[in-house]
């Protein structure tokens, strides 16, 4: 039995170290390239919006089944902005459904899931609308529940970790300066 009082388990950096709650903060952009690897993403460009209590992902095609008395949806998702033709499947347990008021002021009931999301070399539990978000300028907005006693926010920088690196057109790599 631990002393951690918290229901979730610790978070971790990339090495699989247990991050402590005396570690520092790390600061973050306004826009981060981060990944989901439970879902199979690699990258998608997301919005840090500490204006947003949740998180969102864009998903479509959504199917909600039942499997041995547990919930699930089976959706996919197009991580890259701008590029339908890419898409990614996924199938997850449902953690809930939430009412959730967007930025327009609608309220609507989404699906919501729990998964890991990794950014700037940390990994942490978080839960996840699905909504749809192709006229969004993001595919993924990341609220402040999710960034909450874990990250800063620099309202003037983006991409601290970096940007993704792109493939040339004949599908070659291009080289590291």
């Amino acid at each position: 039995m631990t002393n951690d009082p918290s229901p979730h388990q610790p978070e971790t950096d990339f090495t699989g170290s247990k991050l402590l709650p005396t570690d520092p903060l790390v600061v973050i952009g306004w826009r981060e390239w981060v990944g989901l690897p439970e879902l199979k993403v690699r990258h998608v460009k997301a919005k840090i919006d500490t204006g947003a209590r949740s998180s969102s992902l864009h998903a479509f095609d959504v199917e909600t089944y039942f499997e041995n008395d547990v919930e699930r949806v089976r959706f996919s998702i197009h991580p890259v902005q701008r590029r339908d033709d890419l898409h990614i499947e996924a199938d997850v347990p449902i953690l809930e459904r939430r009412h959730v008021r967007s930025s327009n002021g609608n309220v609507s009931e989404r699906i919501v899931i729990r998964t890991a999301l990794e950014i700037l070399r940390r990994r942490v539990m978080v839960d996840l609308t699905l909504a749809n978000r192709d006229s969004m300028g993001f595919r993924m907005l990341v609220g402040r529940e999710a960034i909450r006693n874990r990250f800063l926010v620099d309202s003037a920088a983006s991409f601290l970790a970096g940007r993704r690196r792109r493939k040339r057109p004949n599908g070659t790599e291009p080289p590291l300066n």
